[in-house]
């Protein structure tokens, strides 16, 4: 009682893409009307009566698609008229008669497919917005006639008949977009005076990259672009919708690659406002910094975001938000690790490994964002480049000095039309940040300098991992064959390859160093994981020999190992599968083992745990609980234990209990867990 009822409405054997509805009485429980379109070239209109629902109408489009619908009632009535744009350049009106809905007008006019019709009620009138794929706005003006037959009387019985005849002008048409108008919309409707009132005003958004408020003139009553609000630079393709807020004083907007955009008046002026960002694909990895401070992810949408805190001055209320996107890429990526505290390195669907490092610009913006004094985040500042650009041609971000940005000249005509001038080699702008920053700022203003390629791998890069003293790197590639699927090592101070450990015969999927740097743990598709061992240190780096492994005759695992990690002690390691199984293995302690023993030494150590499902990630807690023992956590993908400590300056009495876990999946978000220590 007193809550909602979701009904499905089943009966299209396509994808819906446009669903609008009118309530058909004052009180909402009772009568809805609902109108859907989908790709099986139909029209269905629904009825819903308190909590039941039924197809009452299927119009029929033949080959065609409608795009959009929109439904409303005729002025001074109660009888439905529906919109209905598509892929025929025209609007069909329907009216509703006999409780049966009937063609009534075509309205022509536009050039391409119509992407967006909506009704607005104004005082007697009806008007209508249209959108399409011709770059234009049209906005039409519904006119009605109603016309009463005379009363005949034929034994005591009284009929009346009303008949409506309608008329439709074209009002306007609207031209500013330079590309397809994907979407149109009228302000909601506001109550003055008692009585509810119909601005005047339409928004619209286009793949030209912007969102455009519409006005008639208050003297000649011509319609003008008021405001023109969009993102520049990037490489995004548009808007595909936008709305206003109730009150018409703020606008939203998305873009074609899921970005939200918020817009808020301020006196004239209409400037852009923090709103949530994250990932438009799956997220394919995550990783906390070295000191819990942010964390980094990268995912499907070829995209690397850094999220972080947001600290306001005088509040309490810390929200975590997307203040950076180091990495804007032209492939998908798959892994990340983190070297150090502003270094990380990433790999993507590309045989190449790319390591990033912070400029001077970001870590003033973290620090203005977070609280943490600029003293405590770096000591050399003054060595960094500003920022980062994209050549046009390139895929690799190019770090941006001071002495780079040279002030432009004044914008003539001679200069502008000069080849250089129209595609600008920086586009990077330092901006100073005390809050998140907008989507376009996102885009082009927050990118990190590549600082090296490391080339080695013979298939596309499918892991990594760094060492706990940041001097090491280890990767691995997708792979069918022993001779791909070896480990490459990497010095973080030469970028030179180490090493090539081969014992895999696919792919190996993901790799973990202990967290004493003794020990590199592989685990692979061959359902089989790989134990090297640190010898003592060459001129170049460290040698690291296998000690330990699983083959055919010892295998616990009968499906692919997705996952791996390590306690805290670097004793003992833990293996997630896709057999379901969780298994704990040890003991890794170099005081007991010695060289020659390790296989007989490393076995399961604890029962089989049954994760009930595929385990496609694992991660035990660096911190152990209050009674000693160690804490374990099975997540969905990807996932990353982070203890979360209080700093100085912060005043957090119950910081210490905390532990905290990011994790991230398919579902293309990033999720951060508190978790209470005393509670485990």
């Amino acid at each position: 009682p007193g809550g909602k009822v979701s009904i499905p409405l089943k009966g299209h054997t396509e994808a819906v893409f446009a669903v609008d509805a009118v309530y058909q009485s004052d009180e909402p429980d009772l009568n809805l009307l609902v109108a859907s379109a989908a790709s099986d070239s139909t029209v269905r209109i629904w009825s819903r009566h308190g909590s039941e629902a039924k197809c009452i109408e299927i119009l029929q489009f033949g080959n065609g698609f409608v795009m959009d619908v929109c439904l409303s009632f005729l002025p001074g009535s109660d009888v439905p008229i529906l919109a209905c744009g598509g892929d025929d350049c025209k609007i069909s009106l329907f009216i509703q008669q006999n409780g049966q809905f009937q063609k009534t007008l075509v309205l022509p006019g536009h050039e391409d497919w119509i992407r967006g019709v909506e009704w607005a009620v104004c005082g007697e009138d009806l008007f209508l917005a249209s959108c399409a794929q011709d770059c234009l706005i049209r906005i039409w003006k519904v006119c009605t006639k109603l016309k009463q037959l005379p009363e005949t009387e034929d034994d005591s019985i009284k009929l009346k008949e009303n008949i409506f005849t309608v008329k439709v002008s074209l009002e306007s048409v609207l031209a500013g977009h330079e590309n397809w108008v994907y979407a149109v919309h009228w302000q909601p409707s506001l109550s003055k005076d008692g009585s509810m009132q119909q601005p005047m005003r339409i928004l619209s958004a286009s793949m030209d990259k912007t969102v455009i408020i519409w006005e008639p003139d208050k003297e000649s009553g011509v319609w003008l672009e008021q405001v023109r609000v969009g993102e520049v630079g990037g490489n995004t393709l548009g808007f595909f919708d936008c709305q206003f807020s109730p009150d018409g004083s703020m606008i939203i907007a998305h873009a074609f690659h899921g970005a939200l955009h918020l817009w808020k008046q301020a006196t004239k002026e209409w400037t852009p406002e923090v709103v949530i960002s994250g990932h438009f694909n799956s997220v394919e990895d995550v990783k906390w910094d070295p000191e819990g401070e942010f964390i980094i992810s990268v995912g499907s949408d070829q995209t690397t975001r850094l999220f972080a805190p947001w600290k306001r001055k005088e509040e309490t209320e810390v929200t975590w938000h997307e203040i950076a996107r180091p990495q804007v890429h032209g492939y998908d990526l798959r892994c990340l690790a983190m070297i150090g505290r502003f270094e990380f390195v990433s790999g993507a669907d590309e045989k190449v490994l790319r390591v990033f490092r912070a400029p001077k610009n970001f870590i003033e913006n973290f620090s203005n964002i977070t609280g943490i004094p600029m003293e405590k985040l770096c000591s050399r500042s003054s060595d960094l480049p500003e920022g980062a650009t994209v050549p046009a041609l390139g895929l690799s971000n190019k770090a941006v000095f001071e002495g780079d940005m040279a002030v432009q000249p004044d914008e003539d005509e001679e200069s502008f039309n000069a080849i250089s001038n129209q595609y600008p080699e920086i586009y990077f702008q330092p901006l100073i940040l005390t809050e998140p920053p907008p989507e376009d700022h996102l885009l082009q203003n927050t990118l990190w300098p590549e600082i090296q390629k490391l080339y080695g791998h013979g298939y596309e890069v499918f892991c990594v991992a760094c060492n706990n003293s940041n001097t090491v790197i280890a990767s691995a590639c997708k792979a069918s064959k022993k001779e791909h699927a070896a480990i490459i090592l990497w010095s973080t101070t030469s970028w030179k390859k180490l090493q090539s450990l081969s014992f895999h015969n696919l792919t190996v999927t993901q790799l973990a160093f202990s967290p004493d740097d003794s020990f590199l743990l592989a685990v692979s598709r061959d359902r089989n994981w790989s134990l090297w061992r640190k010898q003592d240190s060459s001129e170049s780096g460290p040698v690291f020999t296998c000690c330990a492994y699983t083959d055919k005759n010892t295998a616990v695992h009968s499906r692919i190992i997705w996952s791996c990690d390590w306690t805290p002690d670097s004793k003992y390691f833990i293996t997630g599968s896709r057999d379901k199984k969780v298994i704990i293995w040890g003991q890794c302690d170099l005081s007991v083992i010695t060289e020659g023993n390790e296989l007989d030494s490393i076995k399961p150590c604890s029962t089989v745990l049954d994760a009930g499902d595929s385990v496609t990630a694992v991660g035990i807690s660096r911190v152990l609980t209050p009674d000693g023992s160690q804490s374990h956590a099975l997540a969905v993908k990807r996932l990353c234990w982070r203890h979360h400590a209080g700093r100085a300056g912060h005043n957090d009495e119950n910081s210490s209990k905390w532990l905290q876990l990011a994790s991230c999946g398919a579902d293309h978000s990033v999720k951060i867990f508190n978790v209470n220590r005393f509670a485990l």
